[in-house]
């Protein structure tokens, strides 16, 4: 199973942000902490966990960073028994707060693998976004988990902003590809309801040639596509576990987990979680969603669709579309070599 930890603290809000985070409660810090020590332990005997179960962790937010590494010694003591030897473990970080002394903190409770929300390389862009840190900031913080011996190492970017170009994106890859990563994940800006940008969706162009663009300035160097906005020479395991609609506990305000037919909302308001932590809403899936979901996650990855899963109608039209070139069939596998059709495909699968 997978272990997905939020941590709601914000230096800033970004104006596309829509995930559940503050930057007005950093008192609340320690307490909230314990909190989620306290979700976990309930979550661990839920999930039935045991030695070895865990196979990957990431740590999320909000930003992960804003935290000292000391607080996180309790969950990492909590976990360490349950987590599979050689487990990918990421944490995410902004690099402002993504201190020397921070990332040697986490790296020696044993993260291995470190997302950094770079979202651009452009200074315009990133005051634009309401980003608090500096290009300069971006590489030296890349360079410096680096040299301190993380396995592998991750960088966002952001595309389809106003005012993007091809020239600029080409500019933010070439210095992407400068830095020691393995892995990037490619974003097109959403106007999500609640935000900044809400009040201005202009800030948000439409040029569908970008995507197509981003993808091919990436892949040519060297990084796979294995989903339609991550691509690496590491693939990470954590990611893949969504796609493939396993197992997952969501801890911390503003969590979602994940357990067979069930999805568990913890309460995403920082005080109401602080003091009451276990609880905890449920929602009942129908096999019909489970499916949708499966197809869904599965055409917009490598994941891919096994038709075993696929009802016998569902299995005519694969093969429809595998004739017309739109799928592949591989050892009972379905997959879609274009993901930014997988919409219309997933759609025509299930109508």
């Amino acid at each position: 199973m997978l272990v997905y930890l939020h941590i709601p603290y914000c230096d800033s809000k970004c104006h596309y942000c829509s995930f559940n985070s503050y930057v007005d409660k950093f008192d609340t810090r320690k307490e909230y902490m314990h909190s989620l020590h306290q979700q976990l332990v309930f979550e661990l005997k839920r999930f039935n966990a045991n030695r070895g179960s865990i196979k990957t962790l990431f740590i999320g937010g909000g930003t992960p960073s804003t935290i000292p590494a000391e607080l996180y010694e309790p969950i990492f003591k909590l976990l360490k028994p349950y987590l599979r030897e050689n487990a990918e473990i990421t944490a995410e970080a902004n690099p402002n707060s993504a201190t020397p002394t921070w990332l040697a903190g986490m790296k020696k409770l044993g993260v291995n693998r470190i997302s950094f929300g770079v979202q651009s390389f452009d200074e315009a862009k990133l005051k634009a976004l309401n980003r608090a840190h500096s290009p300069k900031q971006a590489k030296e913080a890349i360079h410096t988990a680096k040299s301190l011996g993380f396995d592998h190492l991750s960088l966002d970017l952001i595309y389809n902003y106003r005012g993007d170009t091809k020239a600029l994106l080409q500019k933010d890859i070439e210095k992407a590809f400068s830095l020691p990563i393995d892995h990037i994940s490619a974003y097109e800006l959403t106007i999500e309801e609640g935000t900044v940008f809400s009040k201005n969706p202009q800030a948000r162009q439409e040029d569908d040639d970008l995507a197509f663009f981003v993808t091919e300035e990436i892949t040519q160097r060297g990084f796979e596509q294995y989903e339609i906005s991550n691509y690496g020479k590491y693939q990470s395991e954590h990611n893949k576990g969504y796609w493939r609609l396993e197992n997952y506990i969501g801890a911390g305000a503003g969590a979602v987990g994940f357990l067979e037919d069930r999805r568990f909302y913890p309460q995403t308001d920082i005080e109401s979680y602080i003091n009451h932590p276990l609880s905890i809403a449920e929602e009942i899936l129908s096999e019909t969603q489970l499916l949708t979901e499966k197809i869904f996650l599965g055409l917009r990855s490598n994941v891919g669709l096994d038709q075993t899963i696929l009802t016998s109608k569902m299995i005519e039209k694969a093969m429809f579309l595998t004739d017309e070139g739109k799928l592949t069939l591989q050892n009972g596998i379905f997959y879609n070599p274009n993901y930014f059709l997988t919409d219309s495909v997933a759609l025509y699968l299930l109508d």
